[in-house]
């Protein structure tokens, strides 16, 4: 029997069994894509997970991978993905999250969608992110971007229309960026793998300075074998390989960046889950707990603040055109750099203290919940007030930001499920360089504890056995 009579559908396959399909001749990218394109039509009404779907465009970029002779070298081949709206697509405008932030179509592919597009795979669509990317959920005044477990909730952000499409098959993998979190809070409220690369591993050419260096390109997926391989490409790195890693030893830390602000019980379960998943592969675990300055928390909230001016000011549009949230946050922004609170040496500080963290400790790896509460609902978050935003997302989200200031690779891998049904995370924090061992690691926890790879009722088409593919 052919596999194209297994599988009705290709929706819901991986990335890597779909380049496996289409270098082996079961499918052809076209098809891949069509059958994409139809799920998307019917599903991202109730999600809202794509700022724009490319059609057309992507049809012909799919034909052109059908037409490449040798597709033995495209580790993506014919795998549609999805690409963050503040990242350039050639041919598409770039949103940065609102129609007053909307910069001119880009003449020019961004590097990491080159590399994408010379994997073979195939741009389907840019996906929605919060004006200038600076919130943990996703809205503006044209719709509110959906979680898919559970429409009422937001699927985090800034990424959170690339982890809503991925979580509900609507691609199997897409592109994110994260400058405080912004892969791994989605991947976290969407029940996704989401890595942060370390400082410099990935091309980052973001904004008006990359966020002061804060900010990072990465993927989301369904499985970590997806994962590594979306890394993989973007680092150009395809040659490396995942090896299940030798016994560690791990640091284990409920403490809050955020004086305050505590996980709540299904977190801290979480943690303790995870706790039990790396002493069944092997590791040994220990209690370690970083020292957070109160001075990192001013330091990461005025970098913030600076970096969404710089790139107010590198659009050239005034600031009184955003929403209401993101005009209080610039003003800030601006008089945190006239005072010159932003500071490279401070972040430089943080960095060799988080390094000297594992030394110091005698740990490889630390392990931390990724959030501290449910996902906040899904609702018109770019119509209320700057404190409301700062609250909710500081009060869910505190774990993040302190690896970007520090420049280190972060991964969030997903650990059963909250008493309401919603998916449950861990964050993994390595050294420099660490990325392939964090997904190592994750690869453990899968094998151990595997989960859904969608939210439940998606994708909403019939799938054949994707083990067969």
């Amino acid at each position: 029997m052919a596999v194209q009579d297994i599988m009705p559908t290709w929706v819901g396959a991986t990335a890597k069994q779909i380049a496996r399909g289409v270098r082996r001749g079961d499918v052809s990218a076209t098809q891949v894509l069509a059958d994409h394109l139809d799920h998307v039509a019917q599903a991202d009404v109730d999600l809202a997970a794509f700022r724009a779907v490319r059609g057309g465009a992507a049809v012909t970029e799919a034909e052109k991978v059908d037409e490449q002779e040798d597709l033995a070298n495209l580790p993506l081949a014919g795998v549609p993905v999805a690409v963050k709206e503040n990242t350039p697509v050639a041919g598409t405008p770039t949103w940065n999250g609102s129609a007053a932030m909307r910069t001119a179509v880009a003449e020019a592919d961004h590097e990491v969608v080159r590399r994408l597009r010379g994997a073979g795979a195939v741009i389907l669509g840019v996906t929605r992110m919060p004006e200038l990317g600076l919130w943990g959920v996703t809205d503006d005044d044209t719709a509110v971007t959906r979680n898919p477990w559970d429409l009422g909730r937001t699927p985090g952000g800034s990424s959170g229309g690339a982890a809503a499409a991925v979580a509900a098959g609507l691609v199997p993998i897409a592109h994110g960026n994260d400058g405080l979190g912004s892969i791994r809070i989605p991947a976290a409220c969407c029940g996704l793998v989401g890595l942060k690369p370390g400082r410099g591993v990935v091309p980052c050419q973001l904004g008006a300075e990359d966020w002061f260096g804060l900010t990072e390109h990465g993927m989301l997926a369904t499985t970590v074998a997806d994962a590594a391989v979306g890394f993989q490409v973007l680092a150009g790195r395809a040659q490396e390989k995942l090896v299940p890693p030798q016994r560690l030893r791990v640091g284990v830390s409920l403490r809050s960046p955020v004086r305050g602000v505590s996980p709540d019980a299904p977190n801290r379960d979480a943690v303790a889950a995870a706790g039990r998943l790396l002493a069944a592969a092997g590791h040994d675990t220990v209690p370690a707990d970083p020292v957070y300055p109160t001075a990192l928390g001013l330091q990461g909230i005025a970098t913030w603040f600076a970096a969404a001016a710089a790139d107010v000011r590198a659009v050239g549009v005034d600031r009184r055109s955003l929403q209401r949230r993101s005009r209080r946050h610039v003003a800030l922004g601006e008089w945190a750099w006239r005072r010159g609170y932003v500071r490279e040496a401070d972040r430089l500080a943080w960095r060799e203290r988080s390094i000297g963290f594992f030394a110091d400790h005698s740990v490889d790896l630390l392990l931390t919940p990724a959030l501290a509460a449910a996902p906040p609902p899904a609702t018109n978050w770019s119509a209320r007030s700057w404190q409301a935003n700062m609250l909710t997302n500081i009060r869910y989200a505190p774990y993040a930001a302190p690896w970007n200031i520090a420049g280190l690779p972060a991964l969030v891998v997903p650990v059963g499920r909250r008493p309401d049904g919603l998916p449950l995370a861990v964050q993994l924090v390595g050294p420099p360089g660490s990325e392939l061992l964090l997904l190592g690691v994750a690869g453990q926890f899968e094998m151990e504890a595997p989960w859904p790879r969608h939210a439940p009722g998606y994708p909403r088409v019939g799938t054949g056995s994707p083990a067969s593919a």
